[in-house]
């Protein structure tokens, strides 16, 4: 059962993407700057961040520890942040929402395929199967279909 509820967060996080793209490219729109929409974007997701640790925090009774990563996680996951975001609101209007948020599924488990397989940054190591394989191949000719007819 919890692997269920954990699938479904994934699906209505998967969701809630698509949702984020046209509303991020509105933004865009309005301020006459994709890039600015993104950083408003950033700015929001960062408030909310910061409300939802300092809850967090509370409610554990401490507060978060420093570990230091490598130095260069901590801009990493904000640049490649910055540039899905960007990207999602430059290629919205061009591709439509389907078409965008297929080709962006598609990439992101052709990515995870290969960040699986050599075991980056900890993962759990995966061999890339024949089904793992067809099941790429299957998404990605899905997404050219949305996007191509």
């Amino acid at each position: 059962m919890t692997q269920l509820l954990w699938s479904l967060l994934g699906i209505v996080s998967g969701a809630l993407i698509a949702f984020q793209a046209p509303i991020n490219t509105q933004l865009g729109r309005g301020l006459g700057m994709p890039i600015a929409a993104a950083c408003i974007s950033f700015l929001a997701g960062t408030l909310v961040l910061i409300i939802a640790t300092a809850v967090m925090t509370r409610m554990q009774g401490t507060a978060p520890t420093f570990r230091a990563p490598a130095p260069w996680l901590f801009v990493a996951g904000g640049l490649l942040g910055a540039v899905y975001v960007t990207t999602s609101i430059l290629l919205i209007p061009r591709l439509g929402a389907a078409a965008l948020m297929a080709f962006l599924v598609a990439g992101q488990l052709l990515a995870s395929m290969f960040l699986d397989r050599i075991g980056f940054l900890g993962l759990a190591v995966r061999e890339i199967s024949m089904g793992r394989i067809m099941g790429a191949l299957l998404l990605l000719s899905g997404a050219l279909m949305i996007r191509f007819t």
